[in-house]
């Protein structure tokens, strides 16, 4: 028998030139694809030790500062040089537990919890030590290899106010790593309010600083002299449209209660004061114990850590009427002369909405001043039964509703804080889906009133406020004033434009100054300007909400103003008068004799919720 060795050669050869392939890519991959080996090699000559910057600070309107940085000293560790340790020494010289130890290691090599992790590069093994922490492990360094300190700073918020615009900085978790390749493990990032929807503004750009080291691993100095250190440039600064003293004020007046205080400029949009009561103060979530105190706050029944005033969804009560009259007169249903009986209520078949004693009938001047419920329930059933102008009652309903969002309601404003809601304004076909089709004015009228599906933010009833100061028009509200060398973005520039003309504004704004010379509003009367406001009681299942919306000085408009008080009661209870105060305390600069005393008392009522859940 005999045997083709040709083709054995041929074989041989194959298997050679594959096993050479191999060798070839794996070469490839080594050198050009993986940074192992790049990483090792930099390890053994280098440490590049990452220069943090200075987070920008944060001042108010007036230059008044409210957040600031301070230094403090973070342990890292390169796990393949900290081998030999002493670790119940570590222990002793950081105050904590070999059991913290071990699962501190283990977290840091977990990619899951670590994606950045490597052995070659510093890890975050604790954070946030103070300057006698520091001291104290900083003399004993030299005994624990792989281990270093990095300063770096952390915020510092001045005052006890204003948390929930201002928010929070906190460690990276593995999803910002992921969503941001500028974080590794042990960054800090904007976790809450301004700190996070302004977090590349003030985060700055980090440095690196090269140090060579010896075959030992001992530093011996600057790479080239630090000719290629890059330098970290610092986070830019931010000017808030807070003014710090009313925002003061507005916490002081809702101590005990729960609910809202907004404030807007109505010429700019900028923010005055934005108050959510409970509140916190910021100063407890800096630190080793800002974890602990979350999960307290997070545990409260009251939600301190609920900013209320763009995330809580409420009635607005009469305070919406205004916005009824405006599309009423611009869709030609009424004119200011247009008068509605309130015989104590609508009332229309079987159904009633009652309404407080008043004279009847009334033109839209007297029914805004009066609250009256039974003009705003007349208005909504005429539009929505009006055939001649409207082919069906979804068409009046569209219309209606295109009105509404229009004046900012039913969608997020676009607030320059993370959370916003978008509140709920109904559609046709939220309600033929409801009714199957079969609804008309009458089975909706709640809508006029601002009850029913209808719930606003306290954030766009101030809005409200100052687009009938504006006389038609507003700027999406926003918190940042200024940016250090930069721009805000164009929406904050801009006015956006409601469908109703200026004069029905100028009429609703006269029904508004009537409300106040002589109507629900008389306890917002002041002497040195002119106030214009409506109020609002808005139902509820337990205590009705007190609701207070206005601006001032009439024609000249510095200050639009929301006030809701939950479970407050009538809006003349609580709504009208804290309203006053913080208009007063803007416009003036202070209180009076007087208005101090009353705001001492306001101060010091509480409103029992018992085991209120929300």
């Amino acid at each position: 028998m005999t045997h083709d060795y040709s083709k054995r050669s041929y074989v041989i050869g194959l298997v050679a030139v594959v096993i050479i392939l191999i060798y070839i890519v794996r070469l490839f991959f080594l050198q050009l694809m993986s940074d192992d080996y790049k990483l090792r090699a930099d390890s053994n000559a280098f440490l590049k030790r990452v220069q943090y910057p200075a987070r920008g600070a944060i001042t108010d309107r007036n230059g008044v500062l409210m957040v600031y940085n301070q230094p403090a000293y973070d342990i890292m560790v390169i796990m393949r040089e900290q081998e030999g340790v002493d670790t119940l020494d570590v222990c002793a010289s950081l105050g904590i537990t070999p059991a913290f130890y071990a699962a501190r290691m283990r977290e840091i090599k977990d990619r899951k919890r670590n994606p950045g992790y490597s052995p070659y590069t510093q890890q975050l093994f604790m954070a946030q030590l103070n300057a006698e922490e520091f001291s104290r492990f900083q003399e004993k360094l030299f005994l624990y290899p792989g281990f270093y300190i990095q300063k770096r700073t952390i915020r510092q918020y001045n005052q006890p106010y204003a948390a929930h615009v201002l928010g929070d900085v906190a460690e990276v978790g593995p999803d910002d790593i992921e969503r941001d390749s500028y974080y590794q493990g042990g960054d800090y990032i904007g976790k809450l309010g301004i700190e996070r929807s302004y977090e590349k503004q003030l985060r700055g750009e980090k440095g690196v600083e090269i140090l060579l080291r010896d075959v030992r691993g001992r530093i011996q100095g600057r790479y080239r002299d630090g000719q290629q250190d890059v330098r970290p440039v610092p986070g830019k600064n931010l000017t808030l449209g807070i003014d710090l003293e009313l925002q003061k004020l507005g916490e002081r007046l809702m101590r005990n209660k729960l609910g809202s205080i907004v404030a807007i400029e109505p010429s700019t949009g900028e923010i005055l004061c934005m108050v959510s009561s409970p509140t916190y103060d910021p100063r407890i979530m800096v630190g080793r114990q800002r974890g602990r105190n979350q999960i307290e706050m997070q545990r409260d029944p009251m939600k301190p850590l609920l900013n209320r005033a763009i995330m809580g969804t409420y009635p607005p009560g009469s305070t919406f009427k205004t916005s009824q009259a405006l599309t009423f007169l611009e869709e030609g249903i009424i004119t200011p002369q247009t008068a509605y009986p309130c015989s104590h209520g609508f009332h229309f078949g079987h159904l009633t909405v009652g309404c407080h004693g008043h004279g009847s009938p009334l033109p839209l001047v007297p029914s805004i001043a009066t609250s009256c419920n039974g003009y705003f329930c007349w208005g909504l059933y005429h539009m929505f039964g009006n055939r001649r102008k409207y082919a069906s009652v979804q068409d009046a309903m569209t219309c209606w509703k295109d009105h509404m969002v229009a004046m900012g309601f039913g969608y997020a404003l676009g607030i320059d804080l993370p959370g916003e809601k978008r509140g709920m304004i109904p559609n046709a076909a939220y309600y033929d889906k409801a009714y199957r089709g079969s609804w008309n004015g009458l089975t909706v009228v709640s809508i006029s009133i601002g009850q029913g599906e209808v719930t606003l933010t306290p954030l766009q009833i101030a809005n409200l406020g100052a687009t009938i100061a504006n006389r038609g028009w507003f700027i999406t509200p926003h918190v940042v004033r200024k940016i250090q060398n930069d721009r805000l973005d164009s929406i904050y520039y801009e006015r956006r434009y409601t469908k109703v003309a200026r004069q029905h504004y100028e009429t609703v704004a006269t029904g508004m100054r009537s409300a106040v010379l002589g109507g629900t509003c008389r306890a917002a009367n002041n002497g040195q300007y002119e106030v214009c406001g409506k109020t609002g009681t808005a139902q509820n299942r337990g205590h009705d909400h007190s609701v207070f919306m206005g601006f001032a000085p009439k024609d000249d408009p510095k200050i639009a103003i929301a006030v809701y008080v939950e479970n407050g009661g009538w809006g003349a209870n609580y709504g009208v008068p804290l309203g006053a105060l913080m208009m007063e305390q803007y416009i003036n600069g202070h209180l009076s004799e007087a208005s101090e005393a009353r705001a001492a008392e306001f101060e010091n009522k509480v409103i029992n919720y018992g085991n209120y859940v929300r």
